[in-house]
């Protein structure tokens, strides 16, 4: 088993990218205290029932300091320590740029960027504990590219792409690494946004996937295609990568 004995933190646990990935990494036998927000998780618990590894789950808000610390408080006496966090928590809302209300602005950046900053921070003190550990931040290829019908969620992901390289130079002294993820694969959240889409939208968005994606034409699946990058990343293997953006994506965006 890749991470036996091994120790995280998973927020957005209890749906998409983060529902995989934490149950990708109780099979590998790791031990994870998984934060959700307003979905629920029982269904991913018992799921994961039996596996060679643990779970249990905690709701939090994860852009509120005064739930955070507190939780990762609570979680890393569950655990026994800390490995590693893996930040998924995000929101992703479907507005052309012209009409994004300062509200909905607001909210995007206190969730996408203030709520991976308090948890990168919130993890810190006890991957110094622990003599190093992993950080996997979520971005996005729109962070890089930028999008017409969800400027402000671009922006956020742009931030989080600065923040992660920022923090992986000034904690690599601790021994942390700091990893981005940019992710095209099918969730809850991506159905959400399809909804979303006018008629118009819609066509031209399913026209450009044949194009757009290489490798296929079509987003991937979480647990087949993207759980097994985290577990990687999350892994011993991983150790001297640091401060990098890992497409997983079909070949969307190819940088160097």
């Amino acid at each position: 088993m890749k991470l036996a004995g091994k120790r995280f933190i998973v927020t957005g646990a209890a749906t998409g990218m983060g529902a995989a990935t934490t149950a990708a990494f109780v099979r590998e036998g790791a031990k994870v205290t998984g934060f959700y927000r307003s979905r629920g998780y029982e269904a991913l618990a018992e799921r994961l029932t039996g596996e060679a590894g643990s779970v249990h789950f905690l709701k939090v808000d994860v852009a509120e300091q005064d739930q955070v610390l507190p939780a990762f408080a609570q979680a890393v006496d569950w655990l026994g320590g800390l490995d590693g966090l893996i930040h998924a928590a995000a929101i992703c809302p479907t507005t052309p740029a012209e009409d994004i209300r300062h509200e909905q602005l607001m909210d995007v950046l206190r969730v996408n960027v203030g709520g991976t900053m308090l948890t990168n921070q919130a993890a810190l003190p006890y991957l110094k504990a622990n003599g190093g550990g992993r950080i996997i931040n979520f971005a996005s290829s729109t962070g890089a590219t930028g999008s017409a019908i969800k400027a402000d969620y671009a922006a956020s992901k742009g931030a989080v792409m600065a923040w992660s390289r920022s923090i992986a130079t000034a904690w690599a002294k601790h021994d942390i690494t700091v990893n981005m993820i940019c992710p095209v694969i099918s969730t809850d959240m991506y159905l959400a946004t399809r909804a979303a889409m006018t008629p118009e939208q819609l066509a031209a968005h399913d026209a450009s996937l044949a194009t757009s994606i290489p490798l296929g034409g079509r987003f991937g699946d979480a647990e087949r295609d993207f759980a097994p990058v985290a577990v990687f990343l999350a892994g011993d293997g991983a150790g001297f990568m640091t401060g990098q953006m890992f497409s997983v994506d079909g070949g969307v965006l190819m940088v160097r």
